[in-house]
C-alpha cells in the first residue's frame, strides 16, 4: 500500500471517529481543537478529510494484487 494510500486512510479514519463523537455525544472534535465549525482551518480538515474519503472508494475497488507488497527478501 502507498503512502497516499495509508494517508487517505488515515484521515477516513480520522473522519469517521469525528462522526461517532458526533452521532454520539454531541461533540465535535475537530471543531473543539481547530476553533469551531466555521473556522478556516477546520474547513480545511472537513475538506480534506471528504477528499480522503472519496479516494478511499478507489482503494475499495483496486484488485488485492496492487494493494499487496512485493515479499521482502529473507535475511
Amino acid at each position: 500500500m502507498s503512502g497516499i494510500q495509508r494517508f487517505a486512510l488515515v484521515l477516513a479514519i480520522i473522519g469517521a471517529i469525528n462522526w461517532g463523537l458526533i452521532g454520539f455525544f454531541r461533540f465535535d472534535l475537530v471543531a473543539a481543537i481547530f476553533g469551531g465549525q466555521a473556522a478556516g482551518f477546520s474547513r480545511f480538515i472537513y475538506a480534506l478529510v471528504g477528499l480522503a474519503g472519496l479516494y478511499c472508494i478507489s482503494i475499495l475497488f483496486k484488485p488485492d494484487e496492487e494493494l499487496e507488497r512485493s515479499p521482502q527478501p529473507e535475511r
